[in-house]
């Protein structure tokens, strides 16, 4: 085998794998069973108002994406996937939990217009 830039990189996604599986779980765990809702739909390093009402969300987004890595990694070690199709599997999951979290994110924390104060609203002269 030569060392080329496309195994290296190769080697490097798969063991970014384990701490992506780790912090997905520990994630997963905090919200399960530690009620700890700080990381629950960030918007800006904020949580929303409610952050109970979206923390279910998250917890499945967790813990989906992280079964599916860990059961990548164990097609890789076992053989059983073949190279493209761990790294597919890797990089469409990775994707999905970041985009799945930038959505979450944006519908917990919803675009409300600001109401214009009484000084400045125009006044409404009796027609």
């Amino acid at each position: 085998m030569i060392l080329n830039a496309s195994i290296a990189l190769n080697w490097i996604l798969f063991l970014a794998l384990f701490p992506i599986a780790f912090f997905w779980f520990r994630r997963a765990w905090r919200i399960l069973f530690r009620r700890d809702f700080s990381e629950v739909a960030l918007k800006g390093g904020m949580p929303p108002a409610n952050p109970a009402r979206y923390a279910p969300y998250t917890l499945a987004i967790n813990l989906i994406g992280g079964v599916v890595i860990v059961f990548t990694i164990f097609g890789i070690v076992t053989g059983s996937m073949d190279f493209d199709t761990w790294t597919a599997t890797a990089g469409v999951t990775i994707w999905m939990k970041f985009f799945l979290d930038f959505a979450l994110g944006r519908h917990a924390h919803p675009i409300v217009p600001k109401r214009r104060k009484l000084d400045d609203a125009e006044p409404t002269a009796p027609k």
